[in-house]
């Protein structure tokens, strides 16, 4: 177990470094939580907890400015779901649009192939070159035991 940790900690040091960031304590510790995955999305608040949770003295506005700092460097990417709180997620590379359950907040991620063409042929038509775009669909989930979902 201790072997696995230092090995990550060693390879999520040498992405802080090929991002032309310092290894620095916070940075390592912001960067494992968003590497665990558990939630995908988190936000600044939702870090700083996890932090807390695991005794280490990280303060919030470091948490922000480092989150500034991993956006700059293209490791996260920042988000701003309905209710206008930001939430990041590592920047894996691969696009991938969103859905958001606007009842208890739950963000699933998809790709559709079919929505990617439509988009590049709406674009073509109107003449433009599309270098980036955000979906993020709003609904309400049906999951059977969502805590949040309003009764119909």
């Amino acid at each position: 177990m201790a072997q696995r940790q230092k090995n990550s900690s060693s390879a999520e040091g040498s992405g802080l470094r090929s991002a032309g960031l310092k290894v620095t304590v916070p940075r390592l510790k912001i960067l494992e939580i968003l590497a665990e995955g558990s939630p995908r999305h988190m936000s600044a608040e939702d870090i700083y907890k996890k932090l807390l949770e695991s005794n280490e003295d990280i303060g919030l506005a470091t948490v922000y400015r480092v989150l500034t700092q991993f956006e700059a460097a293209g490791l996260v990417t920042r988000h701003h779901f309905e209710g206008g709180m930001a939430v990041f997620e590592l920047n894996h590379g691969a696009h991938h649009d969103h859905i958001l359950c606007v009842d208890c907040g739950r963000v699933e991620e998809f790709v559709d192939g079919g929505i990617e063409e439509r988009q590049q042929n709406v674009a073509r038509r109107l003449g433009f070159e599309i270098s980036d775009h955000s979906l993020i669909l709003y609904g309400h989930c049906r999951k059977p035991n969502c805590p949040n979902q309003k009764r119909r």
